[in-house]
């Protein structure tokens, strides 16, 4: 199994935002869209804060698989379904790393719907 490096790890735990595309069935990648992200220990996570409703977030769904992009960091993934074990771990994560935004926002990302969407992204 693949995993980040150290200073992928740290960019993407600092950086706000994130590009995701998942991977067609052709094998091309969607067009990319701008999402949050972050880091639980060695682990990243995203979430669709429009739930499982969202274009990418159904993208994610036909083969598991897509790239993301951010300040030096260029990496295929495998979308991974994150059990319900993790949301506490990762609902702290996005209102530590994400406090600065609306509490709206901040709710929306934290909140059920979005929660249901958490995905692991494990780099290979």
């Amino acid at each position: 199994m693949t995993t980040w490096t150290t200073d992928e790890l740290t960019r993407l735990g600092h950086e706000d935002e994130i590009e995701i595309s998942s991977r067609r069935r052709d094998g091309s990648l969607s067009s990319p869209r701008v999402i949050w992200a972050v880091r639980d220990g060695d682990a990243v996570y995203v979430r669709s804060v429009n739930g499982p409703t969202a274009t990418w977030y159904r993208g994610t769904r036909r083969n598991h698989e897509g790239h993301v992009s951010t300040d030096g960091v260029e990496r295929d993934v495998t979308f991974v379904d994150a059990g319900s074990d993790v949301n506490d771990r990762i609902d702290a994560a996005y209102r530590s790393k994400y406090h600065r935004y609306a509490a709206n926002i901040i709710d929306s990302i934290t909140g059920p719907q979005a929660a249901a969407t958490t995905m692991q992204l494990v780099p290979h």
